[in-house]
């Protein structure tokens, strides 16, 4: 009799068949996508062994034969000639708006302005980021199945640290797109710092500082055999290298004599020159000292410019980008309790990082060397193909826990237009935490649940993510009901929530996919604004909770006046009549919480007879008609 085999959990139910899984960093500038083969991770390289893809798609006007588009090298040889139909850094709209893209206009091809997401003009129609997005990984999914002659079963995606729900949500979907499943989506510090723990050996708190084409993260972590707890996150993912390429090509043109000019320029020379200035970025940072010039002659309609500069006027060109890094690196280790002494080593992580202005500036900050003995272009991937193995069980031995955390606070709004949070930052994911709620009038039968993200105590300084409602509640009366509301956060860092009446079991719930388009900016905004106005928002929430207590009173004595009144004189029921008016008058004119909750307390004392009568009455309408000997 034969036996049926049954396989370990997480494990291939053919133990001697691997499954085939990748990591993918799908870069503002490049991407790349890795695997772990004879126990090894390493970037898989194209045909022409190449591991670096550009993050360029150009499209083409349709043929006979359908759409016709170009992706990678190819489409970057062809940037200068058709700019305006080749797409780059496309990430940077990812999830977004139009509005929300900062320098949009200085940009090569048309961003259109379209709900939900801003759409790209191109020779073959309308392109959102995610079409582009999926094009770029449906090729590096190509390279992986030739690489293994097999389908891919999944795979791990990175994103910036920085990235919130919807911007993570539109990855998810392009990657559906290319027809791949998504294992994990993982922050891209976090990979890197896998790629140096399990290479490296490396235990104790560590900074990864990444700053790449077009995003910056900063994470700290604490590893300790095996396990990877980020502490702290933060970044800006508005900042890479290409804000560093514009910055130095605005200096050039100044020195040159052109300093508006760029605005004016055609898509060919901004595209031009925006190459010429990369290409010199990166010719200053290969040179030997500070001191060395480097020259190029760019040809233009203005003419040939000659520009000129040496790696000194780069970092005065580039000095506040840079200050924009170490003052996101400050917060992250305030946020972590830390203080920089007590960081073991600072893992630096994306091209962007091989500029000496930048290590040099990290490493004087931190006051040690940089670990830097990994490409930075290719660490990311490396560890997603980490974790990607793991994920799939082709490594059942190994040690590996992953405990990353979400950039910003999750809540809901309660009465007065306050946020309650649930789910504080730099929780770590995946989680799940709740809070009981309650209804607010009596014979409530439904609730409106709105659930918001940010670090500021009033909705309407938060930004909005998602409404449901539950309803059915059996009526009963204001705060009888016990209502618990879950919000789960998947190990993507994406959010569900849940809401149940406990007494009943009717339940509601929402998986939380918001419209594509928070600002960078707003994200950063956010924090700051959770600092510099904490006092004006505790006045302002101690405000509105002291107005929510009086009207919850004022609703309290006015229902118990209408089932009992009987019970009150006249001179009783005009001393609790004026107490009411002089509450609501109060209310209505003050700005002070402590006056509205004097008042409050005014009326609570005065109703203090009122309520022992009601009391009485009650006990003796349940004691009616029972005898002593049957209590």
């Amino acid at each position: 009799m034969a036996l049926l085999q049954i396989s370990e959990p997480g494990q291939s139910p053919d133990p001697h068949q691997r499954r085939v899984v990748v990591g993918i960093d799908l870069g503002t500038t490049h991407s790349l996508v890795a695997a772990v083969r004879h126990g090894v991770a390493e970037c898989l390289p194209d045909d022409a062994g190449r591991v670096i893809l550009p993050s360029v798609v150009r499209y083409l006007p349709p043929t006979d034969g359908g759409a016709s588009r170009q992706i990678g090298f190819e489409a970057l040889a062809s940037q200068l000639q058709d700019p305006a139909n080749t797409v780059v850094s496309v990430k940077r709209l990812m999830g977004r708006l139009k509005a929300d893209v900062a320098q949009v206009d200085q940009l090569p091809y048309t961003v259109l302005d379209r709900p939900g997401m801003a759409t790209i003009q191109t020779a073959g129609g309308e392109k959102t980021p995610i079409d582009v997005s999926a094009d770029i990984l449906a090729t590096l999914r190509y390279r992986a199945e030739d690489t293994f002659d097999d389908e891919l079963f999944g795979a791990v995606i990175t994103v910036p640290a920085y990235f919130d729900d919807a911007q993570r949500q539109a990855t998810k979907d392009a990657a559906q797109l290319a027809g791949i499943h998504v294992m994990r989506l993982i922050n891209e510090p976090t990979a890197a710092a896998i790629a140096y723990g399990l290479d490296n050996g490396s235990e104790g708190t560590y900074a990864v500082f990444d700053l790449g084409g077009g995003t910056f993260d900063i994470s700290i972590l604490k590893l300790t055999q095996g396990v990877f707890e980020v502490v702290a996150t933060g970044g800006d993912s508005a900042l890479g290298g290409d804000d560093y390429d514009r910055a130095l090509l605005d200096w050039l043109m100044a020195q040159a004599g052109h300093p508006e000019w760029l605005k004016q320029a055609s898509p060919l020379d901004r595209a031009t020159l925006q190459q010429a200035a990369r290409a010199m970025k990166e010719q200053l940072s290969a040179v030997p000292d500070d001191t060395t010039p480097v020259s190029r002659v760019v040809q233009t309609a203005l003419g040939p410019l000659t520009w000129q500069a040496n790696r000194v006027q780069l970092a005065a060109a580039t000095q506040a980008l840079t200050g924009r890094t170490l003052s996101a690196v400050r917060k992250a280790l305030r946020d972590a309790q830390l203080d920089k002494s007590e960081v073991h080593g600072v893992v630096m992580v994306g091209g962007s990082t091989r500029m000496p202005t930048v290590r040099q500036a990290v490493a004087d900050f931190f006051g040690q060397p940089l670990l830097t003995n990994l490409n930075p272009d290719e660490v990311v991937a490396l560890g997603a193909a980490i974790q990607a193995n793991q994920l799939a069980g082709n490594n059942p031995d190994g040690e590996l826990l992953l405990l990353d955390v979400i950039p910003l606070s999750l809540g809901l709004e309660t009465m007065g237009g306050l946020v309650e949070r649930i789910v504080p930052r730099n929780t770590t994911i995946p989680a799940a935490l709740a809070q009981d709620f309650t209804t607010y009038q009596d014979g409530q039968t439904a609730l409106a649940l709105h659930v918001v993200q940010g670090e500021r105590d009033l909705v309407a300084d938060c930004r909005s993510l998602a409404r449901f409602e539950l309803r059915g509640i059996p009526p009963m009366a204001a705060g009888a009901a016990r209502i618990r509301v879950t919000f789960t956060i998947d190990a993507d860092g994406l959010l569900g929530v849940s809401a149940r009446e406990q007494g009943t079991g009717v339940e509601a719930s929402i998986t939380v996919k918001p419209a594509y388009g928070l600002s960078d900016e707003q994200i950063a905004q956010m924090l700051q604004d959770s600092f510099t106005t904490a006092q004006a928002d505790m006045q302002a929430r101690a405000l509105v909770e002291a107005r929510v207590d009086a009207d919850r009173m004022l609703l309290a004595t006015a229902s118990a006046l209408k089932a009992d009144g009987d019970l009150l004189d006249d001179a009783e029921r005009r001393a609790i009549d004026d107490c009411m008016a002089q509450l609501r008058q109060v209310v209505a004119e003050s700005t002070v919480a402590a006056d509205i909750e004097a008042s409050t307390q005014a009326l609570a004392k005065g109703t203090e007879a009122f309520a022992a009568l009601r009391m009485n009455r009650g006990i003796s309408r349940a004691l009616s008609g029972r005898q002593i000997e049957a209590l």
